[in-house]
């Protein structure tokens, strides 16, 4: 099947045409806990492409966990570690791509990420990203801040770079993940035309 003309078929029994939508690759970003991976994974069986999680593929990469990075080389190391993959990620297409919550917020970043693909901003109320984040250990700027209060401030202090780099904006809170995947498969192929 063509995947610049198909149907998609979604959970609750409707069907989305999905049109040039792979004529470029889908970059998911926004702060963590927003459902840039359980997004990922979703589109990624729903339309049989290829998934690449940068911050899963930095950690391979680099053979340690972002915290561990963090810890030894600082956020400025991954950060350049970041900007290095997006600039592999060029020469490729037809690609669901979940970014690192800071990866939009460098506008070298976001260059490169425009030219890449549309980016799709997923959003969530603080209190939403708390619940979905409150038991990870994998989180390093919240590690000793994990609670509301800090979220909403480093959420409000990064939310105009997420605006500005975004092409799409898609809000999670409260919706099935099949739901956010049909609205977003609609505005990607709607904004190729």
């Amino acid at each position: 099947m063509d995947t610049n003309d198909m149907m998609v078929n979604t959970d609750n029994g409707g069907n989305v045409r999905v049109q040039s939508l792979f004529s470029c690759n889908i970059l998911l970003v926004g702060f963590m806990g927003t459902g840039k991976s359980t997004i990922s994974s979703y589109l990624v069986k729903a339309l049989g492409v290829e998934e690449i999680d940068t911050d899963r593929l930095i950690e391979q990469r680099e053979g340690r966990s972002i915290a561990n990075i963090f810890e030894t080389d600082g956020e400025a190391y991954f950060r350049r570690c970041e900007t290095q993959l997006l600039v592999e990620l060029q020469k490729r297409k037809n690609l669901i791509i979940s970014c690192g919550g800071g990866m939009a917020l460098q506008d070298e970043n976001v260059r490169l990420m425009k030219e890449t693909g549309k980016i799709v901003l997923l959003t969530a109320r603080p209190e939403t990203i708390y619940e979905r984040v409150k038991d990870s250990r994998d989180r390093p700027l919240l590690n000793h801040n994990m609670n509301v209060e800090f979220i909403a401030g480093l959420l409000e202090k990064r939310r105009p770079k997420y605006l500005k780099a975004a092409d799409i904006i898609i809000d999670t809170d409260g919706r099935d993940v099949s739901d956010i995947c049909e609205e977003l498969i609609e505005k990607v192929a709607g904004s190729t035309k």
